[in-house]
């Protein structure tokens, strides 16, 4: 029976940390009960995860990509922002024009000519 060793597997997955991750984190997925890609042969999960990535049945980049999604607490979803309805004439959706609401907007002249005018705070002797 032929043992995995680290120097099978480190020209998949060049740095030694990385690769005890993605073995730790298949290992994880095997003991879930994930499909062995190899033949178990009476070996340990550890030992089953060193071995498919030593065989390459399973891609390096897979199972980081894999390990980085499990790790995620919030997955930002992009959703299109919604619009201001607009009001037309005739439409039923707003009984009058007062319920479309408008911001103000503000150059970046006015702007910098408000924060001209402000004067700092006068500083007090407590501090």
């Amino acid at each position: 029976m032929a043992r995995v060793t680290v120097e099978d597997c480190i020209d998949k997955v060049d740095n030694r940390f990385e690769l005890v991750l993605l073995a730790a984190h298949r290992a994880r997925l095997i003991s879930q009960g994930s499909q062995i890609t190899v033949d178990r042969d009476n070996d340990k999960n550890p030992v089953v995860a060193l071995r498919e990535i030593a065989d390459e049945t399973l891609s390096p980049g897979d199972l980081k990509e894999d390990l980085i999604h499990s790790l995620q607490r919030h997955v930002e979803v992009d959703e299109p922002e919604d619009s201001a309805p607009v009001a037309a004439e005739g439409s039923e959706d707003f009984d009058t024009v007062d319920d479309v609401v408008t911001f103000d907007r503000m150059s970046e002249e006015d702007l910098l000519a408000g924060i001209e005018g402000l004067e700092p705070p006068e500083k007090s002797e407590d501090f």
